[in-house]
């Protein structure tokens, strides 16, 4: 059964509730992969298989060593399915792939760690499967999940971590979660792990 990209509650609950399906494959971008994901938490139906068929390489097929194109079609509908972190944040929504915020003034800390006081350019949150990694500084690559920590004390400095949950305050910051900006400024951000974890299809996992 075909959706729409960035399928909503009226497009998925019938087909949760009607069909009561074991695994649902998404075919698209990471924002419709999130959708998807995000209703499965908000339907407490995380016991459902998620695979995932994207046209190209996405930063979700980077975070979790997926195949993508022709490549994907075969495991995403048959492949096994493991646990792996599932990253949510306090607006409700869901992580996949990678967050981002330009020009952040503020502080930012993972788990006891911290990672940014002050100015970065850019700080990037991408999930992983030991957990939430962050990185503050010039450049859009993504974290590489090693702990560069600052001293608690320092007036300013960028590094980076891998935790259970991120948090970043200060000035008004726009949130691009999975490529869609949030739609307001915000002061404030979490991105923690759910204590229930997502059954992805993995390759690594046969």
């Amino acid at each position: 059964m075909e959706l729409p990209t960035r399928p909503d509650r009226t497009d998925l609950d019938p087909v949760l509730r009607e069909r009561s399906p074991r695994r649902v494959v998404v075919a698209g971008d990471d924002a419709d992969l999130a959708a998807v994901v995000r209703r499965l938490l908000r339907t407490e139906r995380l016991d459902i298989e998620v695979g995932y068929v994207p046209a190209g390489p996405t930063p979700a097929t980077q975070a979790w060593g997926l195949p993508h194109g022709a490549a994907a079609v075969g495991p995403a509908v048959s492949g096994p399915a493991v646990p792996v972190p599932l990253v949510r944040d306090d607006s409700g929504g869901v992580l996949v792939g990678r967050a981002e915020i330009a020009d952040v003034i503020g502080e930012c800390w993972c788990d006891e760690h911290l990672v940014l006081r002050g100015r970065a350019r850019r700080l990037v949150v991408v999930p992983t499967p030991a957990g939430i990694a962050v990185r503050a500084g010039h450049g859009r690559r993504p974290p590489d999940g090693q702990l560069r920590a600052l001293p608690p004390k320092i007036p300013a400095g960028r590094g980076s971590a891998l935790g259970r949950a991120v948090q970043i305050g200060g000035e008004p910051m726009t949130v691009v979660n999975d490529g869609i900006a949030h739609p307001r400024p915000v002061p404030r951000w979490t991105w923690f792990r759910h204590t229930t974890d997502l059954l992805l299809v993995r390759p690594e996992s046969r």
